[in-house]
């Protein structure tokens, strides 16, 4: 070769190697700059408030303690415990009480009597709505602050190594299933001789392959990733049956029994579908496939939609097919890049018609994740400042300029699809295939009886690889193909850092709840103002003896348990009774109540209640409706500052 011969690049072989390892690169820094900065992954819910309140210090023993959360919780028996100084337990070990009143949630556990004074623990453990564990710890005195030997957990539930290898699970649950519907999805939109081809049945089962072992990974890990934190209790019997009674182990074992579906369609498609060839009932088959594969990965990715982030918070019932849609459009999109960039660099015989079908079918994945993305993003963000101001709204950001790149590399792509052709590469191939015939050893030749018929199997072989040899060469020498496979590849390398974002996403506490959680943690947590709340408010049912007046006493006046105590005074001045008297209390800043208070009567003229709970400090509006005969009552109110 002349030493002034054009350079003519790096090898076929060198440059998809080198991408390669530019990917491994990218994925590794992205995954570094992410995790750098972060703590444990949040969860939906999070604990806004508690009475006895963090640190404080109450003269006399409360009866209970309670929690308030901002989202729905699971809990079981231990889920709040109490231990006193020396480690026992303060509580009564019952199950929690749901005091849940309105949008307010609350849980509270009794306290034994005659508890002494000191430092007491609260330890609790839940799971949020969108099946993250949640647990955390504080302390209360009683009397006076003393010294504990209860040491505070230091590991947040859902960590540890059974947190990390569930959370791997999780990331693998997704590419399989980006795999499995993508690729499946591509063979029959976009290249139906893709079935007969094995590097795609090959892409496709392993899809199928990671999507079951992660699932069966995660339902065997959910008890003691919600519980232990230990790998042995992975195959408790009784801790496996409480998961199934869960709403995350019932979406678990439903998209197990849909893999056994999905199961089935993967042998029709790649074993009957692949072998016909009449050409209408392949059609015919065609429809049926996309039906019955269509429904069975919108059920696989309601499994999700129905046990995480979609399924808690405002307008749950949109958010669940719209992420069933979103989930889709991502398996069509990216799955279908990775079918397409395994057809370009496995399959001797992909064409032009495939890759632009396919081009349509990304570009419709585009807007529909479009649309529903700018959807999830308002009902999990909320606002700017939670935007900017939160982890989540950080790896939404990271995310849409994520999507930018692939956007503006797929242009490229495009732009390649717009070149390419099939009709040189087939001449090409169609040259290699006699030239090769013309080359065969000499051994072939002579009478079929002269041949040994290993020695003729052999030679088949060889020339099986010679040919196959010729075709690649030919491939890799079309600038317009090599040109496509490349951006293809730059395409996937950005893609699976924008899966892996993605799956972040989900196990992070949404913008628009922290938020909402780091504001009713202030103000549930700060000193109480004010103090015992003392109202008067005349009244006149338009009956005889309807005149008087209400007096109302509120102790101490402050978020938590009150105490409430109601008097009625007639026009005369004497204690009043009447038939009925009911209470109401509502922040209306909040969007709080009302939530109800039925007095008991103590005496003539007097009522009482006792733990009427205050979520929230704030300006409340206090109603009091009163009935002084069968027909004449009236409903009075008046505002007063609490907390």
């Amino acid at each position: 070769m002349s030493a002034t011969a054009p350079y003519a690049g790096p090898s076929p072989i060198r440059r998809p190697l080198a991408a390669a390892a530019l990917l491994a690169a990218l994925v590794s820094l992205v995954f570094g700059l992410l995790l750098a900065g972060a703590g444990p992954a949040s969860a939906h819910a999070a604990l806004t408030g508690s009475d006895p309140r963090d640190g404080a210090v109450v003269d006399t023993a409360p009866k209970e303690v309670t929690l308030s959360f901002s989202e729905a919780i699971a809990v079981g028996d231990d889920s709040i415990r109490v231990l006193d100084p020396s480690g026992k337990r303060a509580d009564t070990g019952a199950e929690p009480k749901d005091l849940s009143e309105g949008s307010t949630v609350r849980y509270g556990v009794a306290l034994h009597t005659g508890l002494p004074d000191g430092t007491y623990t609260v330890a609790w453990q839940a799971i949020s709505a969108d099946s993250h564990p949640i647990s955390g710890a504080f302390t209360f005195s009683i009397g006076a602050p003393s010294d504990t030997t209860v040491a505070l957990p230091s590991q947040e539930a859902g960590g540890g190594p059974v947190g990390v290898v569930y959370d791997i699970a999780r990331y693998a649950a997704y590419g399989g299933f980006v795999l499995l519907v993508g690729g499946s999805a591509f063979v029959l939109v976009c290249w139906r001789r893709g079935a007969t081809a094995l590097p795609m049945q090959r892409l496709v089962v392993r899809g199928w392959l990671t999507l079951t072992a992660a699932t069966l990974v995660m339902l065997l890990l959910r008890n003691p990733y919600t519980g232990s934190g230990k790998f042995a209790d992975a195959f408790d019997l009784a801790g496996l049956q409480s998961v199934l009674d869960t709403k995350p182990g019932a979406a678990l074992v439903s998209r197990l029994l849909l893999l056994g579906a999905a199961a089935l369609f993967i042998a029709v498609l790649f074993g009957t579908y692949a072998r016909r060839e009449d050409e209408r009932e392949k059609k015919d088959l065609t429809f049926g496939l996309a039906v019955g594969g269509g429904v069975v990965a919108a059920g696989i990715a309601a499994t999700w939609a129905m046990s995480e982030h979609a399924s808690t918070g405002i307008q749950a019932g949109v958010a669940m097919p719209v992420d069933v849609l979103h989930l889709l459009a991502v398996a069509a999109w990216l799955g279908g890049l990775a079918s397409l960039l395994v057809a370009l660099y496995r399959t001797p015989d992909i064409g032009s018609a495939a890759v632009r079908r396919f081009s349509a079918v990304a570009f419709g994945s585009v807007v529909v994740l479009a649309a529903t993305g700018i959807y999830q993003s308002w009902r999990q963000v909320g606002s700017w400042s939670a935007l900017t101001g939160t982890r989540y709204g950080q790896l939404l950001i990271l995310k849409v300029a994520l999507i930018a790149v692939l956007l503006a590399v797929a242009w490229f792509s495009r732009r390649w699809t717009g070149r390419l052709t099939d009709t040189a590469v087939a001449s090409e191939e169609k040259d290699a295939e006699e030239n090769g015939a013309a080359t065969e050893p000499e051994e072939a030749a002579g009478s079929p009886a002269d041949v040994d018929p290993e020695r003729a199997a052999q030679l088949a072989r060889q020339r099986a690889v010679l040919t196959a040899t010729k075709k690649k060469r030919i491939r890799d020498a079309d600038p317009e193909r090599s040109g496509l496979r490349r951006s293809v590849l730059a395409e996937a390398a950005v893609a699976v850092v924008l899966l892996a974002v993605t799956t972040m996403l989900t196990s992070t506490e949404p913008g628009r709840t922290e938020e909402e959680a780091a504001g009713g943690s202030t103000s549930a947590s700060a000193p109480a103002a004010g103090g015992p709340v003392n109202l008067s408010m005349p009244f006149d049912t338009g009956g005889q003896n309807g005149k008087g007046t209400v007096r109302i006493d509120i102790e101490p006046g402050r978020t938590g348990s009150n105490d409430l105590h109601v008097w009625i005074d007639g026009s005369d001045g004497e204690p009043m009774d009447v038939p009925e008297l009911k209470l109401a209390l509502t922040l209306e800043s909040k969007d709080i109540g009302p939530l109800p208070v039925v007095p008991d009567r103590l005496a003539e003229g007097h009522w009482s209640a006792s733990g009427v709970q205050i979520p929230m400090a704030g300006d409340w509006k206090i109603d009091v409706t009163v009935r002084t005969s069968d027909i004449d009552q009236v409903t009075i109110d008046k505002n007063a500052k609490i907390g």
